[in-house]
């Protein structure tokens, strides 16, 4: 078999797998942010700081051992704009938030028989289709000249490595020190540990992650026909996986949509078996309205910040670049602001609560 055939292959294996475990777990950043913010439960956000640490450890392991290498990653580049990274986590965060979910989350629930969720995946792919390549792309770009900047060092190992440290030395040490911050943040929950369905969810997802890693980086690694090397993130393979649906003639199937369908038929296919499917629609116009406008939120915001909740918040920090630190601070920021204060997204008084959580 071909490594491009290898590739989508396991793309789908992973697509499938991140779909069962979404499903099953509820694994989601928005979630794990409204659960800890507004409802007091810090479960699934320490899963969720348990799969960085995962996806970071696995990841630098790969690196490190030189079956990866992660600068071929549009995460470790050398010139980038911190403020568009910034402000696109920003508006990825609040669209999360309007959309009660991201865009893997969509996917998953779409799986469900949740036709809210299907709205969101189309919406969000054509916004994120006209600012890769549209309508918004010449406005985008032009922010990004005007704001661009090159640095010396574009990871935190970088970092270390400038100040006198051998490269190697200078990945364990910033490995290390962020995983175990992560794992005793995670940990420190006692209703986390009580929890092994969110301890096995945040070590699988992380391992997903630096499964994508070895998939594109090692098994793709061919000379004469190399695939891009990358892993787990949503915003542009939906918006690949839309364009591949209606015009296949002529595209190429890659690892990225291989992993949004994997995505969508492990979800659904768990649940037909746990009897979870269920047919879902919006409450209201205005619930569409607003569904719709962070779908829209969310392809703007994740093209302009290279990621979503996953993209930047798994994939990309596992790569420990600076960028998608400044990315994921966006998106933090952002999701906080539509849950707390000021700026919070309120429910809407025609939803019930048991049908919100979409």
């Amino acid at each position: 078999m071909e490594s491009v055939q290898l590739v989508i292959l396991f793309g789908i294996v992973i697509g499938l797998m991140y779909g069962a475990v979404g499903l099953l777990s509820g694994f989601c950043l928005m979630s794990s942010m409204r659960g800890w913010l507004a409802e007091g439960d810090g479960r699934l956000v320490r899963s969720y700081a348990l799969a960085i640490a995962v996806a970071i450890a696995a990841s630098q392991f790969l690196a490190g051992g030189g079956m990866v290498d992660l600068n071929k990653s549009i995460y470790l580049q050398t010139s980038f704009s911190p403020a568009v990274l910034f402000l696109g986590g920003l508006l990825f965060g609040y669209g999360m938030v309007l959309s009660n979910g991201c865009g893997s989350r969509a996917l998953v629930l779409l799986g469900r028989g949740n036709l809210r969720s299907f709205v969101v995946v189309i919406v969000l792919a054509i916004a994120a289709q006209m600012t890769l390549k549209g309508l918004i792309a010449p406005a985008r770009i032009a922010l990004v000249q005007a704001s661009q900047t090159t640095v010396s060092a574009n990871s935190l190992p970088s970092v270390l490595v400038m100040l006198g440290l051998s490269e190697s030395l200078s990945r364990a040490l910033a490995a290390a020190a962020t995983v175990v911050a992560l794992i005793l943040f995670a940990f420190a929950h006692p209703a986390f540990r009580r929890s092994p369905g969110q301890i096995a969810a945040g070590v699988i997802v992380g391992l997903l992650v630096a499964g994508g890693w070895y998939v594109t980086g090692y098994l793709g690694a061919d000379d004469f026909n190399p695939v891009p090397v990358t892993s787990l993130t949503f915003i542009a393979p939906i918006a690949d996986a839309l364009q591949y649906a209606m015009l296949s003639t002529g595209l190429t199937l890659n690892f990225g949509i291989a992993t949004v369908a994997g995505v969508f038929a492990g979800s659904l296919a768990t649940a037909l078996a746990t009897g979870r499917f269920k047919l879902e629609g919006y409450s209201s116009p205005r619930h569409m309205v607003r569904s719709g406008t962070g779908a829209a939120l969310m392809g703007i915001g994740g093209v302009m910040a290279f990621g979503c909740s996953i993209g930047q918040g798994l994939t990309g920090l596992s790569t420990l670049a600076l960028g998608s630190f400044i990315a994921f601070a966006g998106i933090l920021l952002g999701t906080t602001a539509g849950l707390h204060g000021a700026l919070r997204v309120r429910p809407l008084q025609t939803v019930e609560s048991g049908s919100a959580a979409a």
